[in-house]
């Protein structure tokens, strides 16, 4: 199979392998002929298309040619542009489809002492600035010993903020932080500060709320004659509490799972993000949760969302969130449409549209139960949405913030990117796979092949599971972990 049209409506097929000049192609129940080469994970149309018609794919409108197309052709920037403006309005008009519950599997984890569960079971140095990047950096690398047992390693997450700067800034960075900090995969962590910066100790604990003072411990540089001694002795003490959790069994209902794309392809909407939308499903059915954020690539998606929304308050949150950030562009002179990325294009994706209706894939077909802000916790069983951008790191962070313990990101392109929490890798196409064994822990590239999203979902169900009971992703074994904060008004 060359191609696969993707709903019966569509006008445009996708080329799942390479198709050269004058080969025969069937699409939809058509025969038609490439007019020229059309590339992998691009688009082909399947009948002629009049100038400033709708490219019609998933069965949504994903732009508009700006001149005739016959069919044949390869559809893609040379030939055609977006349709978004501005904020829009919406009506709720409910379409809900609750999975049948299913029994949930269990995986071995960890169980916090306030009843949380975990898959991890790890020591995290926050620093609450900038300023301390290096000394948190050499405070983990003089203390690895005290990763043994049941301790699966000693992390910091260096970050350019905490100081200088002002208002929603400064806010958003406390509460990123502190949320990291309660994360339940940290079976203890030490804050690390300097003394003199905006984001003070006593800010900082009363963004922190109540916590347990054997879990968590606070270094402030400037009151101590040696930072390192003291932190010695503060991670001595983190590891003889975390030291005393053991995995254990726990139903697959307790996991909170982030969704996440990047480096996305013409394959992503078609194989790795249905698939990642089969498993939330599953999640789902299980009494699980699942995150879905990336909010720029929801625009021209939103009839995939909109009316999934189990009451009509979670659906006046998803319009604000929705428009909020739109005007988050326009506030800033930028066109909500300034997307793909050119590895995007050069992947087959050509309008935002495009890549949202694939993006949006990964949220399934159940319910959306909740939409939280940025650095809030999931707190709703179920698929919840996430304010947060499309970028990968600061999206990736934002759902470890949340609460995720494992993020799944599928790619076209391939990244070596991990976030704090578990990273692992879905490669949209089988070359991706093959050829960047290092970074990607899943094939989803069967899919375009003929495999069901069903299985190709059972399988990823199965991936899951062992790895929050313990099997490191590739990102894990690379040590690749990091974390961006995101950030709006001005520096001092």
């Amino acid at each position: 199979m060359k191609t696969i049209q993707i709903t019966a409506v569509d006008n445009v097929a996708v080329a799942l392998h390479p198709i050269a000049k004058g080969e025969q192609i069937e699409a939809g129940g058509r025969i038609v002929e490439a007019q020229e080469e059309i590339p992998q994970g691009h688009k082909v149309a399947v009948t002629s298309i009049k100038n400033g018609d709708h490219v019609i794919k998933y069965g949504f409108p994903i732009g508009h040619v700006t001149r005739e197309v016959e069919a044949g052709s390869w559809v893609h920037t040379h030939n055609m542009v977006t349709n978004l403006e501005g904020e829009m309005e919406y009506r709720y008009e409910p379409e809900l489809h609750y999975p049948k519950p299913v029994e949930p599997e269990t995986f071995q984890g960890y169980r916090r002492r306030d009843g949380r569960a975990a898959i991890r079971n790890e020591i995290w140095v926050i620093p609450t600035v900038g300023c301390v990047n290096d000394v948190a950096k050499k405070i983990v690398r003089d203390n690895q010993s005290l990763v043994q047992g049941t301790i699966d390693g000693l992390y910091t997450f260096p970050h350019p903020f905490g100081c200088s700067q002002t208002g929603h800034d400064h806010a958003q960075t406390r509460k990123l932080l502190a949320s990291l900090v309660r994360h339940p995969n940290a079976g203890a962590v030490l804050v690390v500060g300097l003394g003199c910066e905006n984001l003070t100790h006593e800010q900082f604990l009363e963004e922190l709320g109540d916590y347990d003072a054997d879990r968590v411990k606070f270094l402030t540089c400037q009151e101590v004659e040696d930072e390192f001694a003291e932190a010695e002795r503060l991670l001595k003490l983190c590891a003889s509490y975390a030291s005393s959790f053991v995995r254990e069994p726990i139903p697959v209902s307790e996991l909170v799972i982030g969704m996440k794309c990047g480096g996305s392809d013409g394959l992503s909407g078609i194989t790795a993000n249905p698939t990642v939308g089969r498993f939330s499903d599953m999640i789902s059915a299980r009494g699980g949760s699942t995150v879905l954020t990336e909010v720029p690539e929801m625009f021209g998606a939103e009839g995939f969302l909109m009316n999934r929304c189990a009451s009509e308050a979670v659906f006046e949150k998803a319009v604000d969130m929705i428009n909020g950030f739109k005007n988050y562009f326009i506030s800033h002179h930028e066109v909500v449409y300034d997307n793909p990325s050119p590895g995007n294009r050069q992947g087959g994706i050509t309008t935002l549209e495009d890549k949202s209706c694939g993006c949006v894939q990964k949220g399934g077909t159940a319910p959306i139960m909740d939409v939280i802000g940025y650095g809030d916790q999931v707190v709703t069983k179920g698929l919840n949405m996430l304010y947060g951008p499309g970028n990968d790191l600061v999206s990736a962070t934002a759902m470890t913030a949340a609460g995720a313990h494992m993020v799944l990101f599928t790619t076209g392109r391939g990244t070596p990117f991990g976030a704090p929490a578990p990273t692992l890798k879905i490669a949209t196409n089988s070359q991706l796979a093959e050829k960047k064994k290092g970074w990607i822990d899943f094939d989803a590239g069967p899919v375009a092949d003929g495999e069901s999203i069903e299985d190709a979902a059972g399988r990823l169900l199965d991936l899951v599971i062992k790895v929050a009971g313990g099997q490191k992703t590739r990102t894990e074994e690379m040590g690749y972990r990091e974390i961006s904060i995101f950030k709006d008004g001005v520096v001092l």
